[in-house]
């Protein structure tokens, strides 16, 4: 494409018409604006970048799951790392659009500068240039006032001269009147001339100087056109890519998700969590007369060779569910029989103990002060299993709830 030229095309009709630098000096204003409105929109947007950002990153950090299992729990995890990720490159990207508008305005202040040097030629040469056409033009007035001052001297004398009755002083004075008014004339010209071929000089350097100021300004809209496309160019980048990290950010949980399993994960649920691979046994009827025998004359009943005493003492254990507590009363109980009895019953506490103590496989912090902090691998005492999915479990003396779902038996 044909490049057309500042210098070429903004040129005033009158000789003191400015018109075409009064356009040239829009035309920088508007560009001037137009950097001031790159500047707020990128602005603008890196305070939504910076917003979006940072409101990823708490959404990623409060996000719960942590009651999950198995590969969904991988799963979850994954996508608020990932979130949080992206949130981080969206405060990144607000960072670099704050960098892009601090270079916007030097640029634009820079220009600024530069412009206001050459206004300050062109005004000062506007002026001078004003001014002495003023000044050639009165010069011109009087200088045609002379002239026509001349003629008529002239004219007067060639009538005085015509007259035979004019007198050698009449002729002389005219003829003298004649000789000043051309005099006067001449001065005037030469005045005239004089001013003229000033105004011709600073005429000269107004046009070297507008034009050279027009080659300044042709270039200064190329360098911000160029500048503010770059710019945003530069912006449209950082947006692509942006785009691009994202995709990637979520094909890393995509490829978590590939990994959840449905088998996968109930597997781990059964593992973690049966109660017991059969159902319980059926209640059957227990003769009360064959579980306690007659009593000795001394009042004390009779043991029966052990064998009603052991169907109380096991009943008791099993309708207590297991407790400690009672398990501990049954034994003293059955330790007040007979020793035989101490023993098989301290031997079943230490059975009961055994299927109650855990491991944990997961690392849990207290949150609040009736909780318990436990670490994978540590075992635990199970107290109490409530429905909610808490249970009461005891620690080298410390006890507090925990999740039941991070405790396997041991």
């Amino acid at each position: 494409m044909t490049t057309l030229w500042f210098k070429d095309a903004f040129w005033g009709a009158d000789f003191n018409d400015h018109i075409g630098y009064e356009v040239l000096m829009q035309r920088l204003c508007e560009g001037r604006r137009t950097c001031k409105d790159v500047e707020e929109l990128l602005k603008l947007r890196a305070l939504a970048e910076e917003k979006y950002g940072k409101e990823l990153v708490m959404i990623a950090r409060k996000c719960g799951g942590q009651m999950e299992i198995s590969t969904l729990r991988a799963s979850i995890d994954q996508l608020k790392a990932e979130m949080e990720n992206t949130g981080n490159l969206h405060i990144q990207l607000s960072a670099m659009l704050k960098e892009e508008v601090k270079g916007i305005e030097i640029f634009r202040e820079q220009q600024k500068e530069k412009r206001k040097k050459f206004e300050g030629i062109m005004e000062k040469i506007h002026k001078n240039k004003v001014i002495l056409y003023k000044k050639t033009m009165e010069s011109k007035k009087i200088y045609e006032q002379r002239c026509r001052e001349a003629d008529e001297a002239e004219q007067t004398v060639e009538r005085v001269e015509g007259t035979s009755s004019a007198t050698s002083r009449q002729t002389e004075k005219v003829h003298s009147k004649a000789r000043q008014c051309k005099e006067v004339a001449a001065e005037a010209e030469k005045q005239y001339v004089s001013n003229v071929t000033q105004l011709e000089k600073v005429r000269q350097d107004w046009e070297s100087t507008h034009a050279s100021t027009c080659e300044v300004f042709q270039q200064q809209e190329v360098d911000r056109i160029s500048f503010l496309r770059n710019a945003m160019w530069v912006h449209c980048n950082h947006f692509s890519m942006q785009c691009v990290k994202d995709d990637e950010y979520y094909e890393e949980v995509r490829k978590t998700l590939e990994q959840c399993d449905t088998t996968t994960d109930n597997n781990c649920f059964i593992r973690t969590k049966m109660t017991g691979s059969s159902p319980p046994a059926p209640v059957s009827f227990d003769n009360y007369y064959e579980r306690d025998g007659p009593a000795h004359s001394n009042g004390t009943p009779r043991m029966g060779g052990g064998g009603g005493v052991m169907r109380r003492f096991s009943n008791l254990l099993q309708s207590n569910g297991g407790s400690r507590l009672n398990i501990a009363e049954a034994s003293q109980s059955a330790g007040s029989s007979s020793g035989q009895m101490s023993n098989m019953t301290n031997a079943f506490v230490a059975a009961v103990n055994k299927e109650a103590e855990y491991q944990v496989l997961f690392d849990y912090r207290a949150q609040d002060p009736d909780e318990l902090t436990i670490l994978n691998g540590e075992r635990v005492m199970v107290l109490e299993r409530g429905e909610d999915g808490w249970w009461q479990v005891e620690r080298n003396g410390q006890a507090g709830l925990v999740p039941g779902c991070y405790l396997s038996k041991a």
